[in-house]
C-alpha cells in the first residue's frame, strides 16, 4: 500500500471566538471562520483524516501540505510511520503542529483499515477517563468563578481547573500586557472557588505562563495552604533555571511544559534537571507517535504526564494509558453563559468528548480515532485554498 495523496480540505464553520490584542480570544457575535480537515489517500483505498474539532488542533493549510508534507509522504508506506515521523522530526522546516496533524492521520487510517479503534491499535486499557472542567480565562469576579464551580460540580465534574486573569485586568476590565500580572487577583479566585465547592473537588490552577517568579512562588505558597492538585505552567517555559527553583521551593506540584516546543526530548530535558514534577504535551508536539514516547518515557521513570487539552488524538492515548501515567481530561474551555455539552462543531455529527453523569468522558471506539464528519456541511461550505 502506497500514500497517493495528501490533501486539505478547507470550508467555513461559525465560531464566537474573536482575537484580542493579548493572549486568549474573547466570544462575541458569531463568524465564519476556515476550519480544515486534513486527508491521506492510499492505492488501496484506505483513508485517513484528522481535525482537532476545536481551534487548537487545526490542520496545516493546504500550500504547507503541499510543500513539505507531500514530498516526504506520496509513494510511502502508510503503515510505516515510525519512519515517516523521523523523516518529519527531522525535517526542520516542517513544525511539530504540522507532524502532528499528519501523524494522527496516519494513526487514523491504519484503524480505518483495520476496523478498530487507535486506542485498541496503541494497547486499550480504559475506556473512560474522568475530566475535570477547564475554564476559559477572564469570567469576572471570584464570585462568578466560585458560582461556574458549583455548577461544574452539580454537573458530575470531581476536579476543576481555573484559569484566571490572563492578559486581563481585573480591576479595569480590559485587556493589558501579560507582565505585571494580578497575582493576587488570582488567589483570590483560587479561595472564592475552594470555599464554594468545599474540600472534597480536586482544584488546579493554570496562569498560562504570566508570572514572573516571585508571583509564582507568592501564588504557589497561597494556593497550597487551599490544597491545589497542580500548578500550570506559571512562568515563561523558555527558562527552565525559575521552574527549577520553583519546583524546589513548592510542595505543590508543578506541572509543565505546557507550550514550550521539543516534543519528547524537551520534556525528557524537564524531567531530568526537575524543573516541574509532572510532565504536560498533547498531539500538537509531534503526533500520537511523538506523545506514546513521552508517556513511555514517564512511566519508567514514574512520573505522572497530563495530556494538555481534549481532541480526538489525545483521547486515543489516554485509552491505552494507566490513570497512575495520566489521570485527567481536560474538557472545556468552559464559560457560564454556554451549555457545553449541547456544543458540536457543525462539521461533525458527534463531538469527541460527551461526559457522563459521573464525571468521566468516554474513549471513542472507532474506527480510527472515531471522528464522525458531516460531509454535507463541510460539502456544502467549502473554500478554495
Amino acid at each position: 500500500m502506497k500514500i497517493t495523496d495528501v490533501k486539505v480540505i478547507s470550508f467555513k464553520a461559525r465560531t464566537r471566538s474573536h482575537p484580542t490584542r493579548w493572549g486568549y480570544g474573547e466570544p462575541g457575535e458569531e463568524r465564519d471562520e476556515i476550519q480544515r480537515v486534513l486527508k491521506i489517500e492510499t492505492d488501496e483505498g484506505a483513508e485517513g483524516y484528522f481535525t482537532g474539532g476545536n481551534t487548537y488542533f487545526v490542520p496545516p493549510p493546504a500550500e504547507v501540505v503541499e510543500q513539505l508534507v507531500k514530498p516526504l509522504l506520496v509513494g510511502e508506506d502508510p503503515l510505516d510511520r515510525e519512519k515517516l515521523w523521523q523523516w518529519m522530526m527531522g525535517h526542520r522546516g516542517v513544525s511539530e503542529s504540522v507532524i502532528g496533524a499528519v501523524d494522527c492521520a496516519l494513526w487514523d487510517l491504519l484503524g480505518r483499515s483495520a476496523g478498530v479503534s487507535v486506542a485498541s491499535l496503541l494497547g486499550g486499557y480504559r475506556d473512560r477517563v474522568k475530566a475535570y472542567a477547564s475554564t476559559a480565562p477572564n469570567l469576572g469576579s471570584p464570585e462568578v468563578y466560585a458560582q461556574h464551580a458549583i455548577q461544574c460540580k452539580e454537573r458530575g465534574y470531581t476536579a476543576y481547573k481555573v484559569h484566571a486573569y490572563i492578559y486581563w485586568d481585573p480591576v479595569n476590565e480590559e485587556p493589558a500586557p501579560g507582565k505585571p500580572a494580578f497575582a493576587k487577583a488570582d488567589v483570590e479566585v483560587c479561595r472564592a472557588v475552594r470555599e464554594a465547592v468545599g474540600d472534597d473537588m480536586v482544584l488546579m490552577l493554570d496562569p498560562w505562563g504570566i508570572y514572573t517568579y516571585e508571583e509564582a512562588l507568592y501564588v504557589g505558597r497561597e494556593i497550597e495552604k487551599l490544597n491545589y492538585y497542580w500548578f500550570e505552567h506559571p512562568m515563561d517555559e523558555r527558562k527552565t533555571e525559575p521552574y527549577r527553583k520553583l519546583t524546589e521551593q513548592l510542595d505543590i506540584a508543578i506541572l509543565g511544559p505546557e507550550m514550550e516546543p521539543g516534543s519528547l526530548y524537551t520534556r525528557a530535558e524537564w524531567a531530568i534537571q526537575h524543573a516541574s514534577d509532572m510532565g504536560r504535551i498533547d498531539t500538537n508536539f509531534g503526533g500520537i507517535t511523538g506523545v506514546r514516547k513521552a508517556l513511555g518515557f514517564y512511566e519508567s521513570i514514574g512520573m505522572q504526564c497530563e495530556l494538555h487539552v481534549g481532541g480526538f488524538g489525545n483521547l486515543a492515548l489516554l485509552g491505552s494509558t494507566s490513570e497512575e501515567t495520566c489521570e485527567y481530561y481536560e474538557r472545556g474551555l468552559l464559560r457560564p453563559d454556554e451549555d457545553y455539552d449541547a456544543l458540536c462543531p457543525p462539521y461533525l455529527k458527534e463531538p469527541c468528548d460527551p461526559m457522563d453523569e459521573n464525571g468521566y468522558v468516554h474513549i471513542p471506539q472507532g474506527p480510527g480515532l472515531g471522528i464522525q464528519f458531516d460531509w454535507d456541511y463541510i460539502n456544502a461550505n467549502l473554500v478554495d485554498g
